[in-house]
């Protein structure tokens, strides 16, 4: 594991700490939109980043050049192998030196030039245990290739703050979250998680029995959208883990709807051919982008269901 710190690093003694890990995302858009708060932030926060096993020369040496001429005390940490997810982020909140803890995803990009002063005027007026500032796509791209995912997305993700309350530990991600120091040392993310998806949610499962979770109007666009082929795979890898939260949160998982939908498909047991049919539906460009994402949504649902079965067999 290499370390670089810039120059500012050992002066500040910081009241929030920014974590950014990533996997093959360039950091830089993001990095460079936070440096502009900085000549009027620099004494109070600090940018942590972890290159998760990306392992390209070129982006390192790109990152340690941005990384030196930052206004923000910031530090590169370089895995040459990939801890995943969970594992990741604990180790960016070992590392950090703040009060309250911020994990950003790579591919996010502020939508307000006040994004972090925003962040510490609500940690110093409230100190919440734990906040969700949402997330939009006004900047993300508009390409067809990526219009089932903006659909899915705007349709189930970027909420108002006041409709993410209302379920307010499954309308949380990692990336915008705000957390602070206490309840992460006590709590962190459970790093047996393997693959994408459900570390985050099982997280605020177990903290919304302690914490209050506040919901903030602080969003960021999500950069990143997906090609139904890649959300396809993550799905896949997401089957286990959905299970397996399933499993540890029966009554809260209960009310969802992907897990009813996967349940009544189960029961049925119709979950080989409806991910079948679910799938090709997806993947057919003729087809209208709302029914395209109705049928990815299925899809999930399907696996979800063969995860189910396989928990109860095992």
């Amino acid at each position: 594991m290499a370390d670089t710190v810039n120059a500012k690093w050992a002066d500040v003694k910081p009241q929030l700490s920014v974590l950014i890990p990533f996997l093959r995302d360039d950091p830089t858009p993001l990095l460079t939109a936070l440096s502009r708060e900085g000549d009027q932030l620099a004494t109070r926060v600090e940018v942590l980043v972890l290159d998760d096993g990306t392992n390209s020369s070129s982006l390192t040496r790109d990152l340690k050049a941005l990384i030196a001429t930052l206004p923000l005390a910031a530090r590169l940490i370089t895995r040459t192998d990939n801890l995943g997810r969970a594992k990741g982020r604990n180790l960016l909140a070992e590392h950090a030196r703040g009060s309250h803890l911020l994990f950003l995803d790579a591919d996010m990009m502020p939508d307000s030039p006040l994004f972090l002063s925003t962040w510490l005027d609500l940690v110093e007026q409230s100190d919440l245990p734990v906040a969700f500032g949402g997330f939009s796509l006004l900047q993300a791209s508009t390409h067809r290739a990526f219009r089932v995912h903006r659909a899915m997305a705007l349709r189930s993700d970027c909420l108002p703050a006041e409709v993410r309350q209302q379920q307010a530990e499954k309308h949380l991600f990692t990336s915008n979250l705000l957390i602070r120091r206490d309840v992460f040392d006590a709590h962190a993310f459970d790093d047996s998680f393997n693959g994408w998806g459900w570390e985050d949610v099982e997280w605020s499962m177990r903290i919304s029995a302690l914490h209050t979770i506040a919901h903030p109007d602080i969003p960021a666009t999500h950069m990143g959208l997906d090609t139904v082929d890649a959300l396809i795979k993550k799905y896949r890898q997401s089957a286990p883990n959905f299970a397996r939260v399933a499993g540890l949160h029966p009554e809260i998982v209960a009310a969802y709807p992907s897990y009813r939908a996967a349940t009544a498909i189960k029961d049925r047991h119709m979950a080989l051919p409806v991910a079948f049919v679910a799938e090709f539906m997806a993947r057919a460009e003729w087809l209208p982008v709302r029914l395209r994402a109705f049928s990815l949504r299925v899809f999930r649902a399907a696996l979800y269901a063969q995860a189910l079965s396989k928990d109860e067999r095992s």
